[in-house]
């Protein structure tokens, strides 16, 4: 596969059909499960400053919600991986609740781990309640690509999602993307970005949609990995201060 093989796949999936889900904010490089091994990783994050208002009819507002989602993984293949996740938060007012689930199928092709380029694909379909989404049935089209150069780590995601239901509204693109420096062998440092592109139909115009940039570190500790930030928001679209940490179980 040559270097250009990563560009034309986001390209191509950006001509198909985005907000990275609130309960899932990390950008997706290389890491996959070994065959036949179990994994899980548990994503919290917590809106310490944000709109106060639903983003639409029956939302619920972002503001002062810890949203706690358990996502778990299975090693199918050295380059395929599947995963489930259960949608769940917790509200300002003190109440549980359980959003929805989804199921995730992952492809890395084959490459150096240590240096070099990698690129894949991932692909989740998922229900959702009102409170989280417009429509109930939604999927999304991740394509991943990033490069290992000595200690830098560059990694970008261009995501397309869209709904099921046949009045679902326009796809919409969403880019996230790190850039990371490893300070140890088990530790890495750098900035994680999340930036609304608009819908397929009508890209651009940043100003009004949520942009947000995280500093953000990755450490490994046997078989438990942490990637933990904090984000604040670019524009008057975004979020003020966002908490989250991804804690992996690997077994």
């Amino acid at each position: 596969m040559t270097g250009r093989a990563p560009v034309a796949l986001l390209l191509a999936l950006g001509a198909v059909a985005a907000e990275a889900a609130p309960e899932e904010i990390q950008v997706y490089l290389d890491d996959m499960t070994a065959p036949g091994h179990v994994g899980l990783d548990v994503h919290n994050n917590f809106a310490a400053d944000s709109s106060p208002l639903p983003a639409y009819p029956g939302a619920r507002p972002d503001e002062h919600v810890y949203r706690l989602t358990p996502e778990f993984y299975y090693g199918l293949t050295p380059s395929l991986e599947l995963g489930a996740y259960v949608l769940s938060a917790y509200d300002r007012g003190h109440a549980a609740h359980v959003d929805g689930a989804k199921l995730r199928v992952k492809y890395v092709a084959p490459h150096d781990e240590s240096q070099g380029a990698f690129w894949g694909v991932n692909v989740e379909l998922g229900r959702s309640d009102r409170a989280v989404a417009e429509q109930p049935w939604n999927y999304e089209v991740k394509g991943i690509w990033g490069d290992r150069i000595g200690r830098w780590l560059v990694a970008i995601n261009l995501n397309a999602d869209a709904s099921l239901s046949p009045h679902g509204g326009p796809a919409t693109l969403e880019s996230d993307a790190k850039f990371a420096y490893g300070v140890s062998r088990d530790t890495q440092v750098g900035l994680e970005a999340y930036c609304e592109l608009g819908t397929l139909r009508s890209p651009g115009g940043l100003s009004g949609r949520s942009e947000m940039l995280y500093a953000a570190v990755d450490s490994t500790f046997k078989r438990l990995d942490l990637n933990a930030g904090i984000g604040r928001g670019l524009t008057t679209g975004s979020d003020g201060w966002v908490f989250k940490a991804i804690v992996g179980f690997h077994f």
